[in-house]
């Protein structure tokens, strides 16, 4: 009797928790892209396949699909971090932008010893994506502009701004198309062992940038769960006037919380830069990293932690993608799957409750 009411305890906690729903949306968007596969005429066994072996099947695979998540992790992060505190930072893509434009004109005008100006760049990131963040935050404190139209906005300024920096002539290399000069050698977080067997046998792209994705990411959840700051940017989010009447300062608090999600945005766009292109091209779209964010951020309910492995599996999907023109299926699969993902996890709350309701629970 007492193995089974453990079990049962065991059964009720399992379909509490968020991780159980997001697993299950996960195995609907893959059938939903299997659906859709068979549909195209193609098997969606070797599709599924081929976008396993493009990750798992040679260790450089999966050093590359670390090296794409990297900088999907730090904006599914910036993301995340507003959610928590009640403001939705769409603008992750404008703020990762500006960050990377403050890393290159750093990385390239500024020869210091390489952890120095490593550490530099990524200050000078992290300061640029939060002050653009930190406008919006003081257009909605203070005029109560919605920080959604003023982020899209922001996203567009920055995106042209980016393309003007380009093409300045101390920043733009000369003879090779529409980029900037690759940053010097001390700023780059891409790395060579010195034996040609080994660089080969990763691929010639290992980067280190993911060890300060994941120090954020601690760093993160430590402020929200264990700091006085933490406490006060979450009540904020639960019910902003029931921490004015406790006390606390909400337009202080969005403040702060939108500035620190811009600094973690411009952080990524700092990483993908030093950890993978060393140079900005001048665009012909936007690159969607601000928008993947979004989607980590929901595969991870918020949590700081679970941004980490939401960020790797979506950089696993994005790498693996590359390889399903292999076996003549389309890459878009992948932004099918993904799109279906979030569909159900926004639906989640309600299946969740749903279940709970015909057990019994409340």
């Amino acid at each position: 009797m007492a193995n089974q009411e453990k079990k049962q305890s065991f059964g009720e906690k399992l379909l509490r928790t968020d991780v159980l729903y997001t697993l299950i949306c996960i195995v609907i968007g893959f059938i939903v892209g299997a659906i859709l596969l068979a549909l195209a005429g193609i098997s969606p066994a070797v599709a599924y396949g081929k976008l396993v072996d493009g990750v798992f099947s040679k260790p450089k695979y999966v050093v590359w699909s670390i090296v794409y998540a990297t900088p999907i992790i730090l904006t599914g992060l910036s993301v995340a971090f507003s959610f928590k505190t009640g403001v939705f930072n769409i603008g992750a893509e404008g703020q990762f932008v500006v960050g990377s434009l403050a890393a290159v004109c750093v990385g390239i005008f500024c020869p210091l010893p390489k952890p120095l100006h490593i550490l530099l760049c990524l200050l000078a990131a992290a300061v640029a994506g939060g002050l653009w963040s930190m406008l919006v935050a003081i257009l909605k404190v203070k005029r109560g502009i919605n920080e959604v139209l003023s982020f899209i906005m922001f996203n567009w300024i920055a995106y042209y701004l980016s393309n003007y920096v380009v093409n300045i002539g101390a920043v733009h290399k000369t003879g090779e198309g529409e980029a900037t000069k690759d940053i010097l050698e001390t700023a780059s977080m891409t790395f060579k062992t010195g034996n040609a067997a080994v660089d080969k046998f990763l691929g010639g792209g290992a980067s280190y940038s993911i060890v300060f994705a994941v120090l954020a990411a601690i760093i993160i959840a430590f402020i929200l769960d264990k700091t006085t700051l933490g406490y006060k940017l979450k009540a904020v989010g639960f019910n902003k006037h029931a921490a004015q009447y406790g006390g606390i300062n909400a337009n202080k608090e969005i403040l702060t919380a939108l500035t620190i999600s811009g600094m973690l945005a411009g952080l990524g766009g700092a990483c993908q830069l030093m950890g993978m292109g060393n140079r900005i091209s001048q665009f012909s779209s936007q690159e969607m990293y601000g928008f993947q964010g979004i989607t980590v951020a929901l595969i991870a309910s918020s949590n700081p932690i679970g941004c980490i492995f939401a960020g790797l599996f979506y950089g696993a999907m994005k790498y693996g993608g590359t390889k399903l023109s292999l076996v003549n299926a389309p890459n878009e699969i992948v932004n099918i799957i993904m799109g279906t993902i979030i569909f159900f996890i926004a639906i989640a709350p309600a299946l969740k409750k749903a279940i709970l309701k015909t057990r019994g629970g409340k």
